[in-house]
């Protein structure tokens, strides 16, 4: 299976030659990281902006649900918020896509019709990844054959660690060529992988390996998306493409709830990144409750009065 970027053919020829390579990458400064990040974090944007950014955050929303009790009325009924977040207000944009587990694809995507709304599903034994290679493709292939547009995989995080790199990277490859045309989002669990650096060289490795998008997180553990590991991921991108000439999305998912907490994180792509980014193409939020907020915060905008959570649909 060719890799995205034969640039780096040679350093995916065996472990030893990928290891060089991906501790090869400069060191990540925690402290300047930190600081940029929340830095960044404090710019304030006027009224018209905040009004855009909050339109826009909510078009770059993959509106979720991944619980074991979840149901075919509970998919339809996410499914019909995504297609029509605010019922009192039809210019209210669209979310980017629904995201459910394999056995709820087909329900999520008859839901959703031909109304633009992209049908994303986990796989490869999500969220902890720990399955044999050919469950995990059964996994996968099971997603597209219901009709997902885009795969959020999750790597084998304790194979990373141990430094077993080759091993993630023909797996992300495996993963990708079973996907076929729906693209595909590589979950690193970045609150797993310890170090900057770690999270780093993930990154890079997903982008090698042929991901479309790259994720911060599940959204089942202590620790999810930060503007800290996303300023980081959002660094990787944008240097990937500098040298590759290929665009990577990012998505930062769990934890972010608030609009305030979304319009930080989009003032981060812009700065990092820069405006190629600021597209649902190519950056999402991996989240649900977040939804609400932005749109009672869309609606004091346009009414003068904050509505509360009563006005909007609970999830």
């Amino acid at each position: 299976m060719p890799i995205i970027a034969p640039a780096f053919a040679d350093v995916t020829t065996s472990d030893s030659a990928l290891r060089r390579f991906l501790h090869g990458l400069p060191g990540v400064d925690a402290v300047g990281l930190e600081a940029r990040a929340a830095s960044l974090g404090t710019r304030s944007i006027k009224t018209t902006a905040k009004a855009y950014a909050i339109d826009l955050a909510i078009s770059m929303i993959d509106l979720t649900t991944l619980e074991g009790a979840d149901t075919p009325g509970k998919v339809r009924a996410l499914a019909a918020k995504a297609v029509n977040p605010d019922p009192t207000d039809r210019t209210t944009p669209k979310t980017a896509a629904v995201c459910v587990y394999p056995d709820m694809v087909a329900t999520a995507k008859a839901a959703i019709g031909g109304a633009g709304v992209k049908v994303a599903s986990v796989a490869t034994a999500f969220p902890a990844g720990r399955a044999a290679l050919d469950v995990k493709l059964a996994d996968t292939r099971d997603a597209v054959e219901a009709g997902a547009d885009e795969i959020d995989m999750v790597i084998d995080r304790g194979a990373f660690l141990a430094g077993k790199y080759m091993k993630v990277f023909e797996e992300i490859q495996a993963v990708k060529e079973a996907s076929g045309a729906a693209r595909l989002k590589v979950i690193f669990e970045t609150g797993e992988l310890s170090t900057y650096d770690n999270i780093r060289r993930a990154s890079w490795l997903g982008m090698m390996a042929g991901a479309d998008f790259i994720k911060t997180s599940t959204g089942k553990v202590a620790v999810n998306a930060t503007p800290a590991n996303t300023l980081l991921m959002l660094e990787a991108v944008r240097d990937f493409r500098a040298q590759t000439g290929v665009q990577v999305g990012v998505k930062p998912a769990g934890g972010i709830r608030t609009s305030k907490d979304a319009i930080k994180f989009l003032v981060l792509v812009n700065e990092t990144a820069g405006a190629d980014w600021l597209d649902n193409h190519w950056f999402r939020f991996g989240a649900s409750s977040l939804l609400n907020d932005l749109l009672m915060q869309r609606q004091k905008l346009a009414t003068g009065r904050y509505s509360g959570p009563d006005y909007v649909t609970v999830d």
